[in-house]
């Protein structure tokens, strides 16, 4: 069983937003003491765009600052906040750990920005 479900994602133009969920598929979403939200745009290597703490700091990629948002109830559910979406926001989206050894990682939700 994939331990954590990424949903959300869509085709959305310039200039919009989405919201995606991650949903732990048993147990509390905080497995650690920090989840993240992580994109993979084709041909290029994952990268992390948001993290989220236990305590509730926050840190984003310098790209998406301003406009995204992450969150949780702390309970099942990460959550990204992405507004004024560009191209190149373009990416299949995952939440996981944030440490050496996260997760196994699961299919994530595709988000694709284009008009």
């Amino acid at each position: 069983q994939v331990p954590l479900v990424e949903s959300g994602g869509g085709l959305v133009q310039p200039g919009g937003s989405l919201v995606l969920s991650c949903t732990a598929a048993s147990g509390t979403i905080f497995s650690s003491d920090a989840m993240g939200w992580f994109r993979q745009a084709p041909g290029k290597q994952r990268e992390w765009v948001a993290i989220l703490t236990s305590g509730g700091s926050t840190n984003y990629v310098e790209s998406v600052k301003g406009r995204f948002t992450i969150s949780s109830d702390y309970s099942k559910t990460l959550y990204l906040q992405m507004n004024n979406l560009n191209p190149d926001d373009t990416a299949v989206y995952h939440c996981n750990e944030v440490s050496d050894q996260p997760l196994p990682w699961g299919q994530g939700t595709q988000v694709t920005v284009s008009s």
